[in-house]
């Protein structure tokens, strides 16, 4: 099944949002609560962020 980019955008934009939001958690607690909210794994979750952090 093809994702939309316009999905996969707002998925991004969701993850960078909660951690910005959520800094004082560990990134460990993070990535695991956006593993049950979003049913991604945790090396999507870090690629997400990865690819944020070189823009």
């Amino acid at each position: 099944m093809r994702r939309s980019k316009e999905l996969i955008e707002k998925r991004k934009e969701f993850v960078i949002k909660y951690v910005t939001l959520n800094q004082s958690k560990q990134m460990k607690v993070i990535v695991t609560e956006l593993t049950e909210m979003l049913f991604l794994s945790e090396r999507t979750i870090y690629n997400i962020l990865m690819a944020g952090a070189e823009c």
